[in-house]
């Protein structure tokens, strides 16, 4: 039995397979647009419907995000982020919140610098759940994933389009609380993902392992979101919740009184079209 069996995102994966619906995973870039209105916004999407929560972690280069998430970062970075501030994020969430997962999502180069081991264990005391390091391959798991495994924290790893059957077991190999497939090839928030190709792919990865599989970049609505969810153990949606903060905000980038609810609003949205989606698929 490994340190993460039985994390809280195993747990909540299980419990939303057990009401026959998908698990609605949502991002948001911490400290977008500041830090105040981060982390309330980040408090409220439980209570929206948010089942798992992905904490984007700013950084200068986010290679594989699209102009919302990038935005998002600039502006993280700008009202001053830091990775210490992140993990604040967390710890002041758990305050009020001790079941729903929270996965730090990002790149390699911000927790290099603050240190692994140190990264680490300030995460795990943060409460936080998972990790997904987008630019960290399997051949590079002695460095972190391995290392965040015996921490008691779920490595998550991306598989894509032209993810292979030859290149899963690899992908696979020390993968924990869920598999994170990638429906479109390129940046986030660029295309729409086709649904039939997507249940395809899902059906392919589940050959390969028991892990629930969730399915990001591209889903923008409930529609979609339901539409996806009727194949997928988990619907994730980012670029379109980071624009619905980037249109609520002032022309100075600050957060408006509509910053919050207009999150609120978008997410219950999502969460309706994922409770529906194996109820539309039964009829």
């Amino acid at each position: 039995m490994s340190p993460t069996d039985g994390t809280r995102i195993d747990s909540r994966f299980a419990a939303c397979a057990k009401e026959n619906r998908p698990t609605l995973v949502t991002f948001i870039t911490a400290g977008d647009p500041d830090l105040e209105t981060s982390l309330e916004i980040l408090k409220a999407l439980p209570g929206a419907g948010a089942d798992v929560i992905e904490l984007g972690m700013p950084f200068s280069d986010p290679m594989a995000e699209g102009p919302m998430i990038q935005l998002a970062t600039q502006r993280a970075l700008a009202a001053g982020q830091t990775m210490k501030k992140t993990l604040s994020m967390v710890h002041a969430f758990r305050e009020t919140d001790a079941d729903t997962p929270i996965m730090l999502m990002g790149y390699y180069n911000p927790i290099y610098a603050y240190g692994n081991d140190t990264f680490l264990k300030d995460a795990r005391e943060a409460g936080v759940d998972g990790l997904i390091v987008v630019d960290l391959s399997p051949e590079e798991d002695s460095e972190l994933c391995i290392p965040a495994i015996k921490a008691g924290i779920n490595f998550i790893r991306l598989a894509t389009p032209t993810t292979d059957d030859a290149r899963l077991p690899a992908v696979l190999a020390n993968t924990s609380g869920f598999v994170y497939y990638v429906s479109i090839t390129g940046i986030t928030g660029t295309a729409t993902p086709d649904a039939h190709r997507v249940a395809e792919a899902v059906t392919r990865i589940k050959g390969h392992t028991k892990l629930p599989v969730a399915v990001g970049f591209g889903v923008k609505s409930a529609a979609q979101a339901s539409e996806i969810g009727r194949n997928a153990a988990g619907v994730v949606v980012g670029s379109a919740i980071v624009n619905a903060v980037r249109e609520s905000l002032d022309a100075q980038n600050r957060a408006t009184e509509t910053t919050v609810s207009a999150v609120k609003e978008l997410v219950a949205d999502l969460a309706r079209g994922v409770h529906a989606a194996r109820s539309q698929a039964a009829e």
